[in-house]
């Protein structure tokens, strides 16, 4: 049984992903404020973590960048917040996906379930192009010996342009491959993830080309 740690300061909402998440086989656990779940996750292995932005003392994405001190677990945002720059914030910390507030509970498992999908789809082959090396065991990219530190979707973003080197990737299928079948997403997702990895790749930004009124390609030259 996969096992889903509930983050959020409002136990009516646990309760409520905590019965759909039971009734689809999840093993549950609970935290009602970020020192706990940090806590907990620091303690237990688990498989996703929901987690609230919004909470006292510490919030959503205080605890994120705490948790990934130590874990690479994938963790899904639950906000009332979605602008673009928050979305960026919590993508750079290594949130895997946002579900704003109110939500269906049929929808965020959905999402739970196409992220759980996704971390378990990793080859181990890893991709040279020149000195720029994207590792899918390690979940690493070095350029030379130097490692760039990439959030987790931003590295499965990078990973499935660079497996796919010189093809035009429509945001369409960008957001089916990387993000799963069943994402209730739209085409800004992917744009506000190029945007930031863009900025980690630095001088290899060039890398991720822009197919203009299509998508994206990865082109290393």
């Amino acid at each position: 049984m996969p096992k889903l740690l509930i983050v959020d300061d409002d136990i009516h909402l646990r309760k409520l992903v905590m019965t759909y998440a039971e009734l689809d086989g999840y093993q549950c656990e609970e935290a009602e404020n970020g020192q706990k779940a940090i806590e907990k996750a620091n303690s237990t292995q688990f498989d996703i973590v929901v987690l609230d932005v919004m909470m006292p003392e510490l919030d959503g994405f205080e605890t994120l960048g705490e948790i990934r001190k130590e874990s690479q677990v994938p963790v899904i945002m639950l906000t009332s917040r979605c602008e673009e720059y928050d979305k960026l914030l919590g993508f750079n910390l290594g949130a895997d996906d946002y579900v704003a507030k109110p939500f269906s509970p049929k929808e965020l498992m959905a999402r739970i379930g196409a992220v759980l999908k996704r971390s378990g789809k990793r080859s181990c082959d890893k991709l040279f192009f020149g000195e720029f090396c994207v590792s899918p065991g390690s979940r690493t990219v070095t350029v030379g010996e130097k490692v760039l530190n990439l959030p987790p979707k931003e590295f499965d973003l990078l990973l499935y342009l660079a497996q796919n080197e010189g093809l035009v990737l429509s945001r369409e299928q960008l957001l089916n491959k990387v993000w799963g079948y069943d994402y209730y997403g739209d085409a800004r997702t992917v744009d506000t993830h190029v945007k930031s990895l863009r900025e980690h790749l630095g001088d290899y930004r060039k890398i991720i080309q822009t197919a203009w009124g299509v998508g994206y390609k990865f082109e290393y030259e």
